[in-house]
């Protein structure tokens, strides 16, 4: 029977291909990094960031995430075959070559270093942690292989979004500066705990680390003192910096929902898009603080 009476799958175009690779089908993770230079960025400027800064902003932290990305494909591209959220990702599934994949690389390292070199005219303290940033970035897919909370390298990763903004507003780095990396940090702990739980199985078939198999049964109970403690240095940053009410009502949103998270955790184990989507609320609960912050300063 000749084949042209049966559908034929569409290969899928390069381009397409390209943009999962740099995750633009999956939003969530793009802008749970922009969260925590936004919270940086309005803190610092006292709730008036030039417009131009939080544009270059946003685009510095989309730009960063896809060479995150990018990285973590090309370091996984024989492991995410072997893990069922992950063995889709154009390297991992041959879509995409290896050349093409170091070459969107750096086009989007590129782009990051075009971005900071255009804030360096402002302070050169916060192109200097850009440049710090990036063997953090490139290194994080490997510490899976070699350190058993590799959760807690994306969190210093993650946190470089704080200095590198709060810097580009003031050129400085203050006391409460150093309490928002610590509940960046802390809260980035809590999220990517709760998204590695998805992959424990197929984590301990191939043998590599992550937080969610470091803390084994106690796991929740790790992710729930990790949002205890972002919600304790986001109470120091609001007495340092005499926030008001609404920063509060933000805050105690945003705990209400952490500690809901944890609750949902506790009762059973979850079906894997369970894990994601319990991540993918995160993006809301740290725009809830943003608007607490930004509100205490225009209301």
């Amino acid at each position: 029977m000749p084949d042209s009476l049966f559908p034929q799958a569409t290969p899928e175009p390069t381009w397409k291909a390209i943009a999962r690779l740099l995750r633009w089908d999956k939003p969530a993770g793009r802008l749970i990094l922009i969260v925590p230079a936004l919270w940086a960025a309005f803190l610092a400027a006292e709730g008036r960031p030039a417009i131009g800064l939080v544009i270059t902003i946003i685009f510095g932290a989309f730009a960063t995430s896809a060479a995150g990305c990018v990285i973590n494909d090309l370091w996984d591209r024989d492991i995410d075959p072997q893990v069922e959220r992950t063995k889709l990702r154009p390297l991992a599934s041959r879509k995409l070559s290896v050349s093409i994949g170091i070459a969107v690389f750096l086009g989007t390292l590129t782009l990051s270093a075009v971005l900071a070199t255009y804030l360096y005219r402002l302070y050169p303290l916060m192109f200097w942690l850009c440049v710090a940033a990036v063997p953090v970035i490139v290194c994080y897919p490997l510490a899976k292989r070699v350190f058993p909370v590799p959760q807690l390298v994306l969190s210093i990763a993650w946190g470089f979004a704080v200095l590198i903004c709060w810097s580009a507003v003031t050129g400085a780095l203050v006391g409460a500066t150093w309490w928002l990396w610590g509940a960046t940090v802390l809260w980035t702990l809590g999220f990517d705990t709760i998204y590695a739980m998805a992959d424990r199985e197929d984590d301990r078939r191939i043998g590599v680390n992550s937080s969610a198999l470091f803390f084994g049964s106690q796991v929740v109970n790790a992710i729930a003192v990790f949002f205890a403690g972002t919600v304790l240095c986001f109470v120091k940053v609001g007495l340092l910096l005499g926030l008001g009410g609404v920063f509060w009502v933000g805050l105690a949103i945003a705990g209400i929902g952490w500690g809901w998270q944890c609750w949902v955790l506790s009762r059973s184990a979850l079906v894997r898009s369970e894990y994601g989507r319990l991540f993918g609320q995160n993006v809301w609960l740290g725009f809830v603080i943003l608007l607490g912050e930004i509100g205490h300063y225009w209301i």
